[in-house]
C-alpha cells in the first residue's frame, strides 16, 4: 500500500497515459501509429528489465514470448473466432507457462551460458513454428478483413489495438514499479548484486528467479498478440526476430537497466534514433551496426543509463524517477 501512495508512481502512469491520448485526441492517425510503435517498445523493454535489470539475467531471446502469445492469440482468433482480447489474454499465460517449464531449466544457468541459451530457445521455438503446418508453416496466418466485422470494421479494431497497446504498457510499468518496490523486488537485486551471499540470508533463488522469468514473458506475449491482430498476419520471421530482443537489451541499458523509468526512456529515444537511421540514405542499412556499437559505448562509459546517471549526479530527480 505505501507504494500505491508514492507519487512518482502515479506522476509516471498520468504522464504515459497523458501522452497516449494526445494522438486520439488530435485525431492523428501517423502519430498514433508512431506512438503504437513506442508503445509495444516499453512493454518489450520493461519487461526485459523485469528479468535482467532485478535479477542480473541478460536474455538475449526474450522476443519468444512475444511470437508465442501473438501465435497462440492469432491461431485461437482465426481457428475458434474467439475475441480479441481473450485470445490475448490466453497467448498471455501459454507463454507464461512456457517460461516457467524453460525457466526451471535455463535459470540453473548463470552468466554467458544462460545469455546463450535464451537465444537457443528462440532458434528453436522458431524452427518449430515453421515447419509445424497447423501454425501455417513458413508462410504463416492471415486474416480474411471479414474477422475484422465483429470489431466494427478494420479502422475500429485498430483502434481497439492501439488502446489495448496503451493499457498494456500501463501495465507492465506499474508492475515493474510494484515489484522493485516489494519485498520481492529487494530479494531479486540481492540475487542480482551476489546470489551466493543471498542463499545464506534465506533467499531461494531459484524459486525468486523462475517467478520472475514468467511474469516477464506476460507483457510482451499479449503485446505480440495485439501487434499481429492489428497486422492481420503473422509470420515466424518477424514474430521470432532476434534483433528485436538485442533491440531491448539496448533500450534497457541506454535508458538505465534496473530502474522503472529507464527502459522508457531508453525506448522513446532509441525509436526516435531508429527513425532517423533507417530514413537517411547514409545510415539506413547500418542502424543495427550503431545500435551494437551505441551498446557498448553505455557498457564501457555511462553503465548506468541516462536514467541512472541523473539519478546519481542529481538528488533531486531521484524522487521522480524511479
Amino acid at each position: 500500500m505505501k507504494t500505491l501512495k508514492n507519487i512518482s508512481f502515479w506522476l509516471l502512469l498520468v504522464v504515459i497515459a497523458g501522452v497516449a491520448v494526445v494522438p486520439i485526441v488530435q485525431g492523428n492517425v501517423s502519430m498514433r501509429e508512431d506512438a503504437f510503435f513506442i508503445l509495444m517498445l516499453v512493454i518489450l523493454a520493461s519487461s526485459t528489465n523485469i528479468i535482467m535489470g532485478y535479477t542480473g539475467y541478460v536474455s538475449f531471446g526474450h522476443i519468444v514470448y512475444f511470437g508465442t502469445g501473438g501465435y497462440v492469440a492469432f491461431y485461437l482468433m482465426q481457428t475458434f473466432q474467439w475475441h480479441f482480447v481473450l485470445a490475448a489474454l490466453v497467448g498471455g499465460v501459454a507463454a507464461s507457462l512456457l517460461a516457467f517449464l524453460l525457466g526451471n531449466a535455463v535459470l540453473r544457468l548463470r552468466g554467458a551460458y544462460f545469455a546463450l541459451s535464451t537465444i537457443g530457445i528462440n532458434e528453436a521455438v522458431r524452427a518449430f513454428v515453421s515447419n509445424f503446418e497447423p501454425l501455417g508453416g513458413s508462410i504463416g496466418m492471415f486474416f480474411n478483413f471479414s474477422m475484422y466485422d465483429a470489431y466494427g470494421g478494420a479502422k475500429n479494431a485498430g483502434q481497439l489495438a492501439y488502446y489495448a497497446m496503451v493499457v498494456l504498457a500501463l501495465m507492465t510499468i506499474a508492475a515493474s514499479f510494484l515489484i522493485k518496490k516489494s519485498k520481492f523486488g529487494l530479494g531479486l537485486m540481492s540475487i542480482r548484486e551476489d546470489q551466493d551471499a543471498s542463499m545464506v540470508l534465506g533467499i531461494n533463488p531459484s524459486r525468486m528467479k523462475v517467478i520472475t522469468y514468467t511474469i516477464s514473458a506476460f507483457f510482451p506475449a499479449i503485446a505480440g498478440a495485439i501487434f499481429f491482430f492489428k497486422n492481420g498476419l503473422i509470420e515466424p520471421g518477424p514474430a521470432f526476430e532476434l534483433h528485436r530482443s538485442v533491440e531491448a537489451l539496448v533500450m534497457v541499458m541506454l535508458g538505465g537497466f534496473g530502474t522503472v523509468t529507464g527502459p522508457i526512456v531508453g525506448a522513446v529515444v532509441y525509436e526516435r534514433l531508429r527513425g532517423f537511421l533507417i530514413t537517411n540514405e547514409t545510415f539506413s542499412n547500418f542502424h543495427l551496426v550503431i545500435a551494437g556499437a551505441m551498446l557498448l559505448l553505455i557498457v564501457l562509459f555511462v553503465p548506468a543509463g541516462l536514467v541512472g546517471w541523473l539519478r546519481l549526479r542529481f538528488a533531486a530527480v531521484r524522487r521522480f524517477l524511479e
